[in-house]
């Protein structure tokens, strides 16, 4: 049975996630349209996930201001325009560059980045220093490993 359309309008939206200072707004998870998901992602200047892969593909589109993503190594100084895609298995980061950035994020099959930001919002605190053992936990409860 095909699962029916939606359309999400602004006033519809969950309120947006605080991971680690990114603003997540979940667009549409992988459960609701049983294939990809799409994020909207907002940071400011300096935030970002460290060095980590996973086991599923995701995209970045740079919205505005800029993005520096390092995948396997490779620094890439990202504008507004640029999209990103990231393999499964590939190690990746980003920072948002001076005055922050916007994104959206589209994830994969079987991802689960949507669960992931709304656990690390739910369980890791918002503050100057977030409790690391905890936090590690819940990334490699959802399939997420952090490279040194």
């Amino acid at each position: 049975m095909a699962l029916p359309y939606f359309v999400l309008t602004p006033e519809r939206r969950e309120t947006p996630l605080n991971v680690l200072g990114t603003q997540v707004t979940v667009l549409a998870s992988n459960a609701s349209t049983q294939s990809y998901g799409v994020t909207f992602q907002r940071g400011d200047e300096g935030t970002g996930p460290p060095p980590h892969s996973h086991d599923w593909d995701e995209s970045f589109y740079v919205l505005g201001g800029e993005v520096e993503f390092h995948c396997d190594g490779h620094a890439h100084l990202c504008q507004p325009g640029t999209l990103v895609h990231v393999p499964r298995g590939t190690v990746h980061g980003f920072h948002y560059g001076k005055g922050g950035g916007q994104m959206l994020e589209i994830t994969g099959q079987d991802a689960l980045a949507a669960q992931m930001f709304t656990a690390i919002d739910r369980e890791i605190p918002v503050g100057p220093a977030p409790d690391i053992p905890k936090l590690l936990a819940v990334l490699e409860r959802n399939g997420v490993t952090v490279s040194a």
